[in-house]
């Protein structure tokens, strides 16, 4: 049975809790976060790359093979033949939208580590929980850029671009936390959130 067909299973210790297998944290925020990125099997691993709207990994990131390439979108979320995070980890699990990607910004402290030699944050929410994020850079092609230099995570809301429309993506840098529209057939990973 994969993770796709899984019966929707929670397990619930206080604030924390798994469903279908998957950790997730109560940050003190409006939704609860996951430990780990889709596809990794530690907070510090970065996990799989895809491109927006997409529920499949690949080998190459490009113009020709996205799926989802001049599609205009509003949110993605309701739609879970779009959400990666919904169809491969299954029950409630789903991308962030913007505005839980910006609260997460906005009402956490985000202290730089090195967690398993990875750089990343310690993002600690209001009631004083945390989880690490990696800064798992983005593919571009072939290529795996600004690995352990920067964290690229997709949001399910659709934002434009400046010279091309794309979705949201969150930009996580040393000094700058900045949300902006991205080029969607660009690999970057996801981290889930569930009510």
């Amino acid at each position: 049975m994969t993770e796709q067909e899984s019966v929707n299973s929670e397990s619930v210790q206080g604030e924390k809790g798994t469903i279908n297998s998957h950790e997730w944290v109560d940050l003190g925020l409006s939704v609860k976060w996951a430990t780990c990125n889709v596809g990794a099997s530690s907070p510090s691993d970065y996990g799989d790359y895809y491109a927006w709207g997409e529920t499949t990994t690949k080998a190459t990131y490009t113009r020709r093979n996205c799926k989802t390439r001049n599609k205009i979108f509003g949110d993605i979320a309701p739609d879970s033949q779009y959400d990666a995070a919904r169809v491969i980890w299954g029950g409630t699990w789903r991308l962030p939208t913007e505005s839980e990607m910006f609260e997460l910004l906005d009402k956490s402290t985000w202290t730089w580590a090195t967690q398993d030699g990875h750089n990343g944050y310690c993002v600690t929410g209001p009631n004083g929980n945390s989880i690490f994020l990696p800064l798992p850079g983005f593919r571009n092609g072939k290529l795996l850029d600004d690995e352990n230099e920067c964290g690229y995570y997709w949001t399910s809301s659709y934002k434009e671009c400046d010279d091309t429309s794309g979705p949201s993506c969150s930009l996580i840098d040393f000094a700058i936390m900045m949300m902006y529209g991205e080029i969607g057939y660009w690999g970057r990973t996801i981290r889930p959130v569930t009510e």
